[in-house]
């Protein structure tokens, strides 16, 4: 077992980041942090929820500050995670292998860039994302596979409304309902129809949540019917 004093060690030349490294891999390693040696991925999960969290009220805040802080928290959990699957059997990878690993996914998904094809808007780069996410997870036959259902409720209702508009179940440009012309507008008008469901005894998460329900139903439905 190794001194539990001794001094981080970090290669020649080394930069910040592989400083950061060392030092997480010293917490874990025998003689370290009893705590950090007993987290598993599933534990950790909890902490980079919060992390995130935090993170965007930083951003949200414009404060530069805060942001450094928490975007070396988020960092630090990528590293947990990536030291923890390091020793794990059946793993077995480290930080250098997801940096591998999304420095090839970035330049696969940029041919506009790192290739041979031409892109002149931002629409022309999805169309390329959705081509070459096809390629890369076939086993993937509805656009409302990889779609975490855990979202937050209305960050899963603007990704689903976006699928829907996909398929053709629906033109988004064209939607009628309340008109806003900005987030000024429309935050007061959200939390009027919360409190309105609240009065009512009405749980306004769940209610959207099963019309979302609903909505990914008719996505499947609008996909069989096109094929």
């Amino acid at each position: 077992m190794s001194d539990a004093s001794a001094p981080v060690v970090v290669p020649e030349a080394a930069t910040r980041l592989d400083e950061l490294v060392a030092v997480m891999a010293r917490l874990r390693a025998p003689g370290g942090c009893p705590w950090d040696a007993d987290q598993t991925h599933e534990s950790l999960v909890q902490y980079l929820v919060e992390e995130t969290y935090e993170l965007i009220e930083a951003i949200e805040a414009g404060d530069r500050d805060e942001m450094l802080e928490e975007l070396g928290d988020v960092l630090y959990q990528v590293l947990f995670h990536a030291d923890i699957a390091a020793h794990t059997p059946g793993e077995d990878f480290d930080i250098q292998d997801v940096a591998a690993h999304m420095t090839a996914k970035m330049v696969g998904r940029h041919p506009h860039v790192f290739g041979d094809r031409a892109a002149e808007t931002a629409d022309d780069v999805v169309g390329f994302w959705d081509e070459l996410k096809k390629q890369e997870k076939p086993a993937r036959t509805s656009v409302l596979d990889g779609i975490p259902q855990g979202m937050p409720s209305l960050a899963l209702a603007d990704k689903l409304l976006g699928r829907a508009e996909k398929v053709g179940l629906l033109d988004l440009s064209q939607s009628g309902g309340v008109q806003v012309t900005g987030e000024d507008e429309l935050g007061p008008l959200l939390l009027a129809i919360v409190a309105s469901a609240k009065a009512q005894g009405l749980d306004a998460e769940r209610a959207l949540r099963s019309t979302l329900r609903e909505l990914q139903g008719e996505i499947r439905e609008q996909e069989a019917r096109s094929a």
